[in-house]
């Protein structure tokens, strides 16, 4: 086992990613029996994530959802990735995850994200608009004043005050910053672009400021890991997402996940196979070997901490097979 592998965490993140020819409810049942086996092979955390109005997602509710996965497993981290401060009050927010550590002490992570609705219509819906995230930084001061108790307002946040959730701050640019000044863990990636990454990471570990959350900084790198026992069968789990992610570059809309084999089929347009091919390129895929070697240079290049795998994929079955694969690479031989 690589030594920089060994002493790096390992997490998932799931999306609840619909299926063509599958309900939405599946989706649901989906992440949380994939939480099972993600704990069941030693990874560290397991989060999901905050989608609103899109036919490909059913996770519109992670503080739920995350309820439901913390009640079905019994060791394994759980939290939020994330949930979007911009589209919620604050109050709520600490409300939501007092709950759920008052449930399940010592097992929940609050990661949060700083994006709005996706589209003007989801934004209406929330009753928000683009320049809510701009508020970002003010919102996450006055989250974490709701569990410290110092609210100017003489309200409290029931049952929050008091508890201490860990805060990770989703980064995308100047979400790096925010999440250093407020001296917290960040999550960043995406793991194709490398140069951005690490600019990310470096201007985030010059600017952290120690906090009560965070003595020294907390990196976690996020991205798609597919492995599989060849280089095809890996980059074929790329296939539907990379498929659902050029649809929705062409139509606007971000569809559900189809096979392998019928992306394969289709005919595309020429813009349709120009984001098609983007993506497919640069993800960490391949077979156990090719992805230990492309994760011992991601690691040396960061040195991150934790490494946050968000891959999605229409055959859950090769799925879950590429995280036991994964995990492999990361678990002491038995």
């Amino acid at each position: 086992m690589s030594a920089v592998i060994a002493r790096t965490r390992f997490s998932l993140l799931d999306r609840s990613r619909i299926r063509a020819g599958h309900t939405d409810a599946e989706a649901l049942r989906d992440t949380v029996a994939l939480a099972r086996e993600a704990e069941g092979l030693g990874f560290h955390r397991f989060w999901v994530s905050e989608h609103h109005g899109v036919p490909g997602v059913a996770g519109s509710a992670p503080t739920v959802l995350a309820a439901a996965v913390a009640a079905a497993t019994r060791t394994i981290r759980v939290g939020t990735g994330g949930v979007m401060l911009p589209n919620h009050q604050p109050l709520v927010v600490a409300e939501q995850f007092g709950v759920l550590e008052s449930l399940f002490p010592g097992r929940i992570d609050m990661g949060l994200g700083r994006s709005v609705g996706f589209t003007d219509g989801v934004r209406r819906a929330l009753g928000r608009g683009r320049g809510d995230a701009e508020d970002f930084a003010a919102q996450l001061g006055e989250l974490l004043g709701w569990f410290a108790g110092t609210s100017p307002t003489g309200v409290r946040a029931r049952p929050a005050e008091g508890l201490a959730v860990p805060p990770f701050v989703l980064a995308v640019g100047e979400g790096a910053r925010i999440a250093a000044e407020a001296g917290l863990p960040v999550v960043i990636g995406d793991l194709r672009d490398r140069e951005k990454l690490l600019r990310g990471i470096d201007r985030y570990r010059s600017s952290f400021r120690p906090s009560p959350w965070a003595g020294e900084p907390y990196v976690v790198v996020s991205g798609t890991v597919a492995v599989a026992a060849t280089a095809q069968a890996a980059r074929r789990l790329l296939v539907p997402e990379a498929w659902s992610m050029a649809y929705s570059r062409t139509h606007g809309t971000f569809p559900p996940l189809v096979p392998a084999g019928e992306v394969a089929a289709r005919t595309m347009t020429a813009k349709e196979r120009e984001w098609y091919a983007s993506g497919l390129a640069g993800h960490v895929a391949g077979t156990a070997e090719q992805v230990a070697d492309e994760l011992e240079a991601v690691l040396e290049d960061t040195a991150a901490d934790e490494v946050l795998v968000t891959t999605s994929t229409y055959d859950r079955t090769a799925l879950l097979d590429s995280h036991r694969r994964l995990a492999a690479l990361f678990t002491p031989a038995r």
